[in-house]
């Protein structure tokens, strides 16, 4: 039996919504292997789809800076929630986040670019040693455009450009910033409710397709479908799939009974000028990092031997 911890059960019950023991059990049958446990929930329709983000777990703040055709996004982690709400941790992930617009995405290069006589990595480390925790440059992204609008969006903001979730769109056009960008900040805004995994099918990584198709088929196999029905739900659960995840085939939030491309198509009859979504970058603060929970870890401790 595989060496299953309460941290991997915790893991699989927040990414599936599976209940515990189901979670322990498929660990145990795929020999601790994650991913093969969340499909294998799957399989027994014991799981939702997984979605790439993982629980928020970690404190800090996003921070967002676009500038005429060019916006990037940075992820700079605290210890604590009550350090994200210190004004010089702010002012240090704003100078962040406006220096990564000139230096590019790349963190080695940002934390080596100089803040007046201190490079960023220096800053970092003398705001440690001033509010006495832990922090860190985790992550940065960016977006470039030849014409068009980086739209940007950040929610549960606690300063221009900070917040909880961050998000930049590039959208290509002719029309004007200001139409553009009004359009930009609504289509950025449903980045940040429905955490799209790609623009279109094409952009999907081809392994998390080809697992879907094989969730889908398993499940309608041990429902004794014949197979030639099961082609035809496969594909039907595919388009249903892609719905969910990819950002042109989504519900747009505020129109639900459009899609973001129909919307897209409207919005271009409205403006006068065609308009091309070029990519996207959503951050959520600690997305993918865990932390341990001992209340949760006693509860699975104490199922040991139950299953």
């Amino acid at each position: 039996m595989a060496n299953v911890s309460a941290q991997m059960v915790k893991e699989l019950r927040e990414r599936t919504g599976a209940g515990m023991m189901d979670c322990k059990g498929a660990l145990n049958d795929t020999g601790g292997d994650m991913e093969q446990a969340v499909d294998l929930l799957r399989k027994k329709g014991l799981a939702k789809a997984a979605k790439k983000a993982g629980r928020i777990a970690a404190e800090g703040l996003i921070g967002v800076a676009v500038e005429l055709l060019k916006g990037v996004v940075v992820e700079v982690n605290s210890e604590t929630d009550f350090v994200a709400r210190n004004e010089l941790f702010q002012g240090l992930v704003k100078i962040i986040a406006n220096l990564a617009l000139t230096v590019g995405a790349d963190t080695e290069k940002i934390k080596a670019a100089k803040v007046g006589s201190l490079t960023v990595d220096e800053a970092i480390a003398d705001t440690i040693a001033k509010i006495g925790e832990n922090m860190s440059l985790r992550r940065a992204a960016s977006l470039s455009i030849g014409k068009g609008v980086i739209a940007s969006y950040v929610h549960n903001s606690v300063d221009e450009g900070l917040g909880k979730i961050g998000v930049i769109v590039a959208l290509e056009s002719t029309a004007t910033a200001e139409a553009l960008g009004r359009f930009g900040r609504m289509v950025a805004m449903h980045v940040a409710a429905s955490n799209p995994q790609a623009l279109d099918p094409s952009g999907l990584d081809p392994d998390v397709v080809r697992r879907e198709r094989e969730v889908l088929a398993d499940k309608s196999k041990a429902q004794g479908k014949p197979a030639h029905v099961i082609d035809k739900i496969v594909e039907s659960g595919l388009k249903t799939f892609y719905k969910e995840v990819c950002l042109l085939d989504q519900a747009f939030i505020h129109e639900p009974d459009k899609s973001v491309a129909q919307i897209i198509r409207e919005t271009e009859a409205d403006i006068g000028a065609p308009i091309k979504i070029t990519g996207f970058v959503r951050y959520a603060l600690g997305e993918g990092i865990g932390r341990p929970e001992t209340d949760f870890a006693a509860e699975v401790a104490a199922t040991a031997g139950r299953g």
